[in-house]
């Protein structure tokens, strides 16, 4: 009797937890793919990669024509000469794979710097939309999830209280 009685107080505590939690899910790429200031961002991200490759082609300019000399002058090198001229080049090489190599990351931090004011935005709108709809939690539509009941979702309402226009089916 006694075990019963704990697993039907269990059973009742698990059941108003239950009752009082409410959780929504949210698409946030989706949001932020329809921001406005997104075309900014994707602008600005495009303008420094540009100018990264750019800040490339003349080292990679300066390198062709640092060993172009080299081969015409050769022979008249002395040793020391031939020497400071082949590590100028190879300073050079090395200073373009070191740059190949960290293009990538540079860009990706400096996408990461322009969009964090994107999702602070995003995430004050969850914030106020789970507040006023009494929301006790907030999944994102990422996460691994089974099954999701639509009706939770506040990605629209979100969009919404944000001022960004929810595009038509199809576009």
């Amino acid at each position: 009797m006694k075990k019963l009685s704990i697993l039907i107080i269990a059973i009742l505590t698990t059941l108003q937890i239950n009752a009082q939690s409410k959780v929504g899910t949210i698409d946030i790429e989706y949001i932020l793919s329809n921001m406005p200031q997104l075309e900014q961002v994707n602008l600005d991200i495009k303008a420094y990669s540009d100018d990264l490759e750019n800040q490339l082609q003349v080292k990679v300019t300066k390198y062709k024509a640092l060993i172009e000399v080299y081969q015409q002058n050769e022979s008249t090198y002395v040793d020391a000469i031939k020497k400071t001229k082949q590590d100028e080049i190879i300073a050079i090489e090395q200073d373009i794979q070191k740059f190949q190599k960290n293009g990538a990351s540079l860009v990706q931090i400096r996408q990461n710097e322009m969009l964090n004011p994107l999702y602070k935005i995003i995430g004050e709108a969850i914030s106020l939309v789970a507040s006023e709809e009494k929301y006790s939690q907030i999944l994102t539509i990422n996460n691994t999830i089974a099954y999701l009941d639509p009706n939770f979702d506040i990605t629209l309402l979100t969009m919404t209280k944000m001022g960004i226009p929810i595009p038509k089916e199809g576009e």
